[in-house]
């Protein structure tokens, strides 16, 4: 009873910890010491496709931000998803383009809070074509090379598999968790090789280096404006659930004025030709909506399974 007692104690005292943590951040993003850029907004992608040229093409958010926001803007490309959480927690980096499970790692460690998820044109499966709808989910996708021996997920064991990161939700966790689910743990019974870039994913498995690649849908996309005959000569063999689009985060003690200056900002930046166009190469966003936190529950609970996987 003693225990039973002790324990009932913790837990009460845990959750009023919790309580007054989330109270206290709540109050801070609401008062005068909350935090507001004033001398330069610090904005950061994470490498989706080549770094190089990724941050070729974000440069131009530059002066669209500093036109909305009256302040100067920096614009860089992380060396990793991870690197750009550490970046925002050190408080290096302002607003992120985190992806759904460096988002949930993010806020379950108090540095970023969601601020707007990206829109995207979806595509017709599996042709990879691209359709007119408006969507704020996505899936990952398993690719081989046309003519491949493996035809479903069951022939990947014992295969080499291009992943992104282990934080990347569409280059690792979904199809990772997915699988496992149905009985091939590919951490231990195929060889994983980490690449940076889902568009060097589908290349790998198109020059021979990999047998399969686990990529965003439809990445072939990418790798097609440098080499067009990806999307005949690898294609897919498995589809994912939905994923939630991902998100444009901010830093956790940014105040909630300067969080609906930046949501204005962005959306009027993609009503314009120019903003299109600069955050249609960089990610293929044509649009930004609300978010909640709650929209990435289904994220947490695959990495439920990753933890699995990896034990």
């Amino acid at each position: 009873m003693k225990l039973k007692k002790i324990f009932v104690t913790a837990v009460a005292l845990a959750t009023a910890v919790v309580a007054t943590a989330c109270s206290s951040s709540n109050t801070a993003k609401n008062s005068s010491k909350a935090y507001t850029p004033k001398k330069v907004l610090n904005v950061q992608f994470v490498p989706s496709s080549q770094a190089s040229t990724l941050e070729a093409k974000a440069k131009p958010l530059e002066g669209l931000l500093k036109k909305q926001l009256g302040i100067p803007v920096k614009v860089t490309v992380s060396t990793s998803n991870n690197a750009l959480v550490e970046a925002m927690q050190s408080h290096q980096v302002d607003v992120g383009f985190l992806p759904p499970d460096s988002y949930v790692l993010a806020h379950k460690r108090n540095i970023a809070d969601v601020l707007l998820q990206a829109e995207r044109f979806g595509y017709d499966e599996p042709s990879g074509k691209m359709n007119k709808t408006l969507m704020d989910k996505y899936r990952a996708m398993v690719v081989v090379k046309k003519g491949s021996k493996i035809k479903s997920w069951k022939d990947l064991k014992g295969k080499k598999i291009a992943v992104q990161e282990s934080s990347s939700t569409s280059g690792y966790v979904f199809p990772v968790a997915e699988l496992y689910k149905k009985g091939l743990n590919v951490v231990k019974d195929s060889k994983l090789v980490q690449v940076q870039g889902h568009d060097q994913a589908v290349l790998s498995v198109y020059n021979g280096d990999v047998d399969a690649a686990f990529v965003f849908a439809d990445a072939r996309n990418i790798a097609a404006k440098d080499t067009p005959q990806v999307m005949k000569d690898v294609v897919p063999i498995y589809f994912t659930k939905w994923i939630p689009n991902d998100t444009i985060s901010v830093r956790s003690d940014m105040s909630n004025s300067y969080r609906n200056k930046l949501k204005k900002a962005f959306k009027a930046i993609m009503k314009t030709a120019k903003g299109k166009k600069v955050m249609s190469s960089v990610y293929q966003h044509l649009g930004y909506k609300d978010s909640k936190d709650s929209n990435f529950n289904v994220v947490r609970e695959y990495e439920k399974t990753i933890d699995k996987v990896t034990k």
